[in-house]
């Protein structure tokens, strides 16, 4: 099993930041693992934000959905097993609960469907 805890939530103005940080734990978690970062909305479905695919070299590639390009940047640390994720500019429209997720297979992870969850934190920007 492979447990993930979110932190760095809360409420910022519109044009602020935050910094999201996830600790995965467990005998099943490897450096290899996907790791990224959804949100969701009231009302609206999970959405993916940004993910960090392991290759080899021990290196990560990250992705990140169009509406928060530029302005997110996700990183791991694997001394830590940690993916925090940097939110600047923020704006109203990035209001959501930020769920960390993980998975070994990056498609999977990438479509929604990850293996593990985090429980959430909640972001709100007012305006």
């Amino acid at each position: 099993q492979v447990q993930l805890v979110e932190s760095g939530g809360g409420l910022v103005q519109a044009g602020g930041s935050l910094r999201l940080s996830c600790a995965a734990s467990g005998r099943a978690f490897s450096s290899t693992h996907a790791m990224g970062w959804f949100r969701q909305a009231p009302g609206q479905e999970r959405e993916f934000v940004a993910s960090t695919e392991w290759s080899s070299g021990n290196r990560y590639y990250a992705e990140y959905a169009d509406s928060v390009a530029g302005r997110f940047t996700i990183s791991r640390n694997n001394a830590k097993n940690t993916v925090d994720l940097q939110m600047n500019s923020l704006k109203p429209e990035d209001t959501a609960v930020y769920f960390c997720a993980a998975d070994p297979n990056f498609s999977r992870l990438r479509v929604g469907r990850p293996n593990y969850w985090g429980q959430g934190t909640q972001v709100t920007v007012s305006s």
